[in-house]
């Protein structure tokens, strides 16, 4: 079957290129936001390292000072196949094994309030790109969710644990297969998490990553959560970039 398609007994035919003596980083931020991707460079002493290069326009790649630690920062594209792809071309331009992902998804349970954090635990595999990078399973752990939750207790981020559905074709997320994942112990939707932390145990780095809890999948009808123009509790909320780098500086202690 085409699941079956994890191989890792044969060579890679275009091995991503991981450059040694490219500049070090502590630990990489990446934002899907175009709104908190403007905001941090206007805050922070960025300075840029290198351009990824895709069809679809450049994404360049920065690092910035901070608190005694060097964080890198670059914007990456939505979906599994593009996100995974810019970590693992990243790496010739940053040298780092430590990656911080946020950003928003859908949410599966009404009583998660709009804007909450959200620390997946599990991720249930609805795409493809993870196959590439693992065997064939339902589902795939989120190694560093204890530590991630660990940091919003202690930081007193009130968070909601849960198992994340990752899924390609978000105008395909029926009301079947919504009841299935929220009885699986889903409590939110999003795009990449299950191919990012399959890419990450392929290539032994660490992935950190949390959700702003957005529109709602739980009503009798989908619900936005958010009025028209609406920045605040969003997913381009530059909040939650303060949340990812207090994250990023945690886990490089």
């Amino acid at each position: 079957m085409i699941t079956d398609t994890f191989d890792d007994r044969s060579p890679a035919i275009i091995e991503p290129l991981v450059n040694e003596n490219a500049p070090a980083a502590d630990a990489c931020i990446l934002t899907f936001s175009d709104q908190i991707f403007s905001a941090v460079l206007a805050q922070f002493a960025c300075r840029q390292i290198g351009v990824l290069h895709a069809v679809d326009g450049a994404q360049p790649v920065y690092l910035f000072p901070h608190r005694g630690k060097t964080f890198a920062f670059f914007k990456t594209s939505v979906g599994a196949p593009a996100c995974v792809g810019t970590v693992e071309q990243v790496r010739s331009i940053v040298r780092t094994e430590k990656f911080v992902v946020f950003g928003g998804a859908g949410c599966l349970d009404r009583d998660i309030a709009h804007g909450k954090v959200m620390v997946p635990t599990f991720a249930w595999r609805d795409e493809g790109t993870s196959y590439h990078y693992a065997p064939a399973a339902d589902t795939i752990s989120i190694k560093n969710a204890a530590a991630v939750a660990a940091f919003m207790r202690e930081n007193g981020i009130p968070c909601v644990c849960g198992g994340v559905w990752t899924t390609d074709a978000f105008f395909r997320e029926t009301k079947g297969n919504f009841e299935k994942r929220k009885a699986a112990g889903c409590i939110a939707v999003d795009m990449e998490c299950a191919a990012l932390q399959a890419m990450c145990d392929f290539r032994d780095l660490a992935l950190y990553t949390f959700f702003t809890s957005g529109d709602l999948l739980d009503a009798p009808v989908w619900d936005q959560r958010k009025k028209e123009g609406q920045i605040e509790g969003t997913q381009h909320d530059a909040g939650h970039f303060d949340i990812a780098l207090a994250l990023a500086q945690y886990v490089t202690r």
